[in-house]
């Protein structure tokens, strides 16, 4: 009897993935526990085994193809078994555009002929990780050797593909690939490859003027567009929807973080020989927040489809900068955890995320975010909210600044602090007084004792 392969929900949020590549192809015998394929949900790459003992009959959905969850992707069953049953018709559906065949291409960002035909015989086999990095850092796939089983490509012959490979300005980058070239070593002297080099490299191109020369420059960059996909574009869609469905107020309040400094110092030479790391401003600041949102809890709620819903525990998100973009990871009852206990589960987030190992759940569930820019000088900002959240708190860089401080100057360490929150869900005053708290908590930083 065939059996259905369906895409897994591996996550509470989890509402769709894309399949990024099949471990396993059509007639190849299949064993429970197998690994069947790779899927990609919003920001984790994931394994999918198989339920099923038998025989891969079809594949449903090929790579680089978003479905939903619960979508049939595959079939398993005996060695010349049917597929065409009413089921398994049915189940192509979602997937095909005609042929319920997967998708024979698979689009590798990369130098020229980025675009890759990869048919059936000749499919570029390469780890996830690999082509992650191949994409981010807009490399032709099917120019690397394989160093792995089978002569799979792994992330580290792409790493060092890119430390053999000749520098050059962004404007010689895009002309190479506009004209299907490969970016010819430096000039002696000079430390990246010009755009005109790569113009040389081309008689026909070259002989042109230099009016024509900047047009093909400039059509090159201009009919290049970045689609708006992936991570980028599942940013894209939350921070406009964040935009036009919360009625967004941002309050700003100056901190004395004097206290908090000396505090972290502190904290640093206490725990950072036993730790391998030294205790951030963040982590402070998370539990802070997470103490204040316990004892202010009207802001840590969401508003679902039954109306505002109180969260039973405080899942902290804290925003993280990544070559991927912007990545969330949250740290699940967070209003438990101490200092040193918030920064070392933290940490293993953050460091699965950047990897691309990140379970669902570590980027997700959050009932209120942290997201500080003080470290590239920013003072203040207006953040925006992460749905379904409540708020989120913009953290600016800590700096020397005079203050009147019992009726004398003195240097103080100051920092800013903004809130923005749904003003659906919050009032102004509530709101105020929360950021209150905050502000009261970096003051006074040894409250948290108590």
């Amino acid at each position: 009897m065939a059996n259905t392969i369906v895409l897994p929900k591996l996550g509470q949020t989890m509402e769709e993935g894309t399949i990024v590549e099949w471990l396993k192809k059509e007639g190849d015998p299949v064993s429970r526990g197998d690994i069947l394929f790779q899927v990609e949900s919003d920001k984790a790459v994931l394994e999918v085994e198989s339920r099923y003992k038998g025989v891969l009959l079809k594949i449903l959905v090929g790579p680089n193809v978003k479905v939903p969850v619960l979508t049939p992707v595959g079939i398993i069953g005996e060695p010349g078994e049917s597929v065409s049953s009413p089921e398994a018709t049915s189940a192509a559906e979602p997937s095909e555009a005609g042929s319920g065949q997967p998708t024979p291409q698979v689009e590798v960002a990369g130098e020229p002929g980025a675009l890759t035909a990869e048919t059936p015989g000749a499919r570029v086999l390469a780890s996830p990780r690999a082509r992650r990095l191949a994409r981010e850092e807009r490399i032709d796939i099917t120019l690397l050797a394989g160093s792995g089983p089978g002569g799979r490509i792994i992330e580290r012959d792409v790493e060092s593909y890119l430390a053999s490979r000749p520098t050059a300005t962004p404007l010689a980058e895009h002309i190479a690939r506009d004209l299907g070239v490969p970016l010819p070593k430096p000039e002696p002297g000079t430390e990246r490859v010009r755009a005109d080099q790569v113009l040389a490299e081309q008689p026909l191109v070259a002989a042109e003027s230099p009016a024509a020369l900047n047009a093909v420059s400039m059509a090159g960059i201009a009919a290049e567009p970045t689609p708006l996909t992936g991570l980028r574009g599942i940013i894209a869609e939350r921070m406009a929807a964040s935009a036009h469905t919360t009625a967004a107020v941002t309050l700003q309040s100056r901190a004395d973080a004097t206290q908090l400094v000396a505090a972290r110092a502190r904290l640093k030479e206490a725990y950072a020989q036993e730790l391998g790391f030294s205790i951030g401003y963040n982590d402070l600041l998370a539990v802070i927040v997470a103490r204040c949102l316990t004892e202010l809890p009207y802001m840590n709620v969401q508003l679902g489809p039954e109306g505002i819903r109180q969260m039973p525990g405080v899942s902290l998100g804290l925003a993280v900068d990544s070559p991927r973009g912007l990545l969330v990871p949250v740290v699940h009852q967070a209003e438990t955890l101490g200092v040193r206990e918030f920064a070392v589960r933290f940490r293993e987030l953050v460091a699965r995320a950047r990897e691309g190992k990140a379970l669902p759940d570590d980027l997700s569930g959050g009932t209120f975010t942290v997201t500080n820019l003080g470290m590239y000088g920013i003072d203040s900002f207006t953040p925006i909210i992460n749905l379904p959240e409540t708020g989120i708190l913009g953290v600016g860089r800590i700096k020397p600044e005079p203050a009147v401080v019992d009726g004398q100057v003195a240097v103080r360490q100051t920092m800013w602090l903004s809130l923005t929150f749904d003003h659906r869900l919050v009032d102004g005053a509530p709101a105020a007084r929360f950021l209150q708290a905050v502000v009261r908590y970096i003051e006074e930083p040894y409250l948290l004792l108590a």
